[in-house]
C-alpha cells in the first residue's frame, strides 16, 4: 500500500519521544546519518544521558509518565518549537498508540513507524488473531471477539485446561491470568477484566489454550512503501520471568532451516495482512514438536533488536528512518542464514536474591565491558539516579561470537567485567544463567526461570527420567573442567615478581 510519503522526503531533524537507552540509541543512528536530534525530558530526567547527547532538549512535565512522556500535545508542541521534521517513538510509552501516530501525521510531521491502521489492528490481540487467521497464519486455539462471560465459560469447557485469560488490549505480560481448574474460570475472568480495565482502559478479555513447554520465538519484520516486506530471521526470547524477557539470542538453537523458512514466510504473511510499513516483530509460540502459533505483533522497534543487528549487519533504526523518508529499504530479501551468534542480557535494577525486588538509588561506580564482540546500549553513568518512575532497565549487554559457544563465553567475560555499584542489579542472575546446564544445552522454555532455575544452585536438580538432559549436562561439565584445567598457570619458582627482581638487579650493578 502506497502512502503520501512514498515520494522521498528529507528529514533534517528528529524528535525522540522517549528516554533512556533507546533514546540514546536513536540519537546515535541519527548522528550517523547527519540528522539533528531533539530530546524531551521530565523533571526526573533533567540530567539524563539522552538530554546531554541530543542537539536540543525540551522539558515536557513532571516525573510521572502521564505528566510527560504520555502527553501527546506536549510532544507535538516540542516538535513544532524545535522545527523537527519527524518523530521517532522508540518503544513503550506511545510507540503503539494509534492516536499518537495519527496526531503526528495530522500535525504535518513524519511518524517513524507504521501507519495508524496497522497499529490499531495489531494492538488489539483479538483483532490481530482474526486478521492473521484469515491470512492463513496458524493461531493458538482460543475464543473469538465479543463473547459474554457465559459464552466464555462454555468455550472454556471445549478448550480445556490449562488455559489463559488474556486482555484484548494487553501487552508486556499484563492482563494475563492462568487457569488450571475449570472451576476457577469465573473468578479469573472477573479479575482479568478488572486488571485490563485498570491497565488499558479496555475490559475485554478472551481465552487462549496454554501451550505448555513452549518456546517464545519472534521474527523481525521490515516493510517499505514500495511493496517490499521481508524478515531478518528469528530471535529466541524464551528466558522470561512473569512474561517479561530477560535474555534474547539470535538465531535460536531450537530452529532448523525448514522451520525457519516456514515461520519466516508466515511472519511476512501476517505483516502483509495489515499492510504493515516500517519495523515490527511477529511473535510465535512453538511447542516441543515444532508446531508454531501466532502470538502477537509488536508494531515498533523491540528492546532486543541489537541481536538481529549483530547477526545481519543491518542497522534497524537507520532502516526505519530510510523507510519513513519514502526510500526503498536496504535489504529486499529475507535473511535466512545469520552470520554468527548474538546474545543479549537485560541489565535491570532488580535484586535477583530478593524475588527481583526493584532497586532505586544513585549509581556510584560504573565500569562497562568492552572488547571484541561486546556492545552495551545504555543511558546510565556514574552518578546517575535510578528513580521509581520508569522501567527498571539500566542497560543491554550484547555479545557476538562465531557460534553460540563463543557468544556465551564472551558474555561470561563481559558480565564479569560489568560493575555497577550503589544499587541492586540482576548481573548475578545472568552470571548464574550462563553457567546453567540447561541453558548451555539449549533445553529451556518460557517457564524455565520460574519453575526450574535457582539463584543458589544454577537450576533445580534433574528429574530421574530426564536422562538426555543429564547426559548433556555431564558432558558440558566435563568439557568445562578440561577448559579450566588447561588455563591453570603454575606459580613461578621465584618468591617475588620479575619487576622486583629487575629492580634488585639494577641496584646491585649501580
Amino acid at each position: 500500500m502506497v502512502t503520501k510519503q512514498t515520494e522521498q522526503t528529507k528529514i533534517k531533524k528528529v524528535l525522540i519521544a522517549n528516554r533512556g537507552e533507546i533514546a540514546v540509541r536513536i540519537i546515535r543512528a541519527c548522528r550517523d546519518l547527519g540528522i539533528q536530534t531533539v530530546a524531551v525530558y521530565s523533571d526526573a530526567d533533567r540530567s539524563s544521558l539522552h538530554v546531554r547527547y541530543a542537539d536540543e532538549a525540551y522539558h515536557i512535565g513532571g516525573p510521572l509518565p502521564r505528566e510527560s512522556y504520555l502527553v501527546i500535545d506536549k510532544l507535538i508542541d516540542a516538535a513544532r518549537k524545535s522545527g523537527a521534521d519527524a518523530i521517532h517513538p522508540g518503544y513503550g510509552f506511545l510507540s503503539e498508540r494509534e492516536e499518537f501516530s495519527e496526531a503526528v501525521t495530522d500535525a504535518g510531521i513524519i511518524f517513524i513507524g507504521p501507519p495508524p491502521h496497522s497499529i490499531r489492528v495489531m494492538g488489539d490481540k483479538l483483532a490481530a488473531r482474526e486478521t492473521v487467521k484469515r491470512a492463513g497464519v496458524p493461531v493458538v486455539p482460543g475464543t473469538e471477539m465479543g463473547l459474554t462471560d457465559d459464552e466464555l465459560l462454555a468455550a472454556a469447557q471445549h478448550i480445556g485446561v490449562p488455559l489463559l485469560v488474556k486482555a484484548a488490549a494487553g501487552g508486556g505480560g499484563k492482563g494475563i491470568r492462568l487457569v488450571r481448574d475449570l472451576a476457577d474460570v469465573p473468578g479469573q475472568l472477573q479479575i482479568a477484566r478488572q486488571e485490563a480495565e485498570s491497565a488499558f482502559g479496555d475490559g475485554r478479555v478472551y481465552l487462549e489454550k496454554l501451550v505448555e513447554g513452549a518456546r517464545h520465538i519472534e521474527f523481525q519484520i521490515l516493510a517499505d512503501m514500495h511493496g517490499n516486506t521481508i524478515h531478518l530471521g528469528e530471535r529466541e526470547c524464551s528466558i522470561q520471568r512473569r512474561h517479561q524477557k530477560l535474555v534474547e539470542e539470535s538465531p535460536s538453537s531450537f530452529m532448523d532451516p525448514e522451520l525457519r523458512r516456514l515461520m519466516g514466510a508466515m511472519a511476512v504473511r501476517a505483516a502483509k495482512a495489515v499492510h504493515f510499513v516500517n519495523a515490527g516483530t511477529i511473535e510465535f509460540l512453538v511447542d516441543k514438536d515444532k508446531n508454531f502459533y501466532f502470538l502477537e505483533m509488536n508494531t515498533r522497534l523491540q528492546v532486543e533488536h541489537p541481536v538481529t543487528e549483530l547477526v545481519t549487519g543491518i542497522d534497524l533504526v537507520k532502516e526505519q528512518i530510510r523507510i519513513a523518508r519514502g526510500r526503498r529499504m536496504g535489504p529486499t530479501d529475507s535473511v535466512l542464514e545469520p552470520k554468527g551468534w548474538a546474545i543479549e542480557c537485560r541489565i535491570n535494577a532488580e535484586d535477583p536474591y530478593q524475588n527481583f525486588m526493584p532497586s532505586t538509588g544513585t549509581i556510584t561506580t560504573l565500569n562497562v565491558p568492552t572488547g571484541p564482540g561486546v556492545r552495551v546500549d545504555t543511558g546510565i553513568y556514574s552518578g546517575y539516579e535510578v528513580t521509581p518512575y520508569y522501567d527498571s532497565l539500566l542497560a543491554k549487554l550484547i555479545c557476538w561470537g562465531e557460534d553460540r559457544a563463543e557468544a556465551i563465553l564472551r558474555m561470561r567475560r563481559a558480565l564479569d567485567e560489568f560493575t555497577i555499584m550503589g544499587i541492586k542489579h540482576n548481573i548475578p542472575f545472568h552470571q548464574n544463567l550462563m553457567n546453567s546446564f540447561s541453558f548451555l544445552a539449549g533445553l529451556f522454555d518460557t517457564k524455565f526461570v520460574e519453575e526450574r532455575f535457582s539463584m543458589t544452585t544454577y537450576e533445580e536438580p534433574f528429574e530421574e527420567s530426564d536422562l538426555e538432559t543429564a547426559a548433556i549436562a555431564a558432558t558440558l561439565f566435563a568439557h568445562r573442567q578440561r577448559q579450566l584445567a588447561s588455563q591453570v598457570v603454575q606459580r613461578g619458582t621465584r618468591d617475588t615478581s620479575n619487576w622486583k627482581w629487575v629492580g634488585r638487579w639494577e641496584r646491585m650493578h649501580r
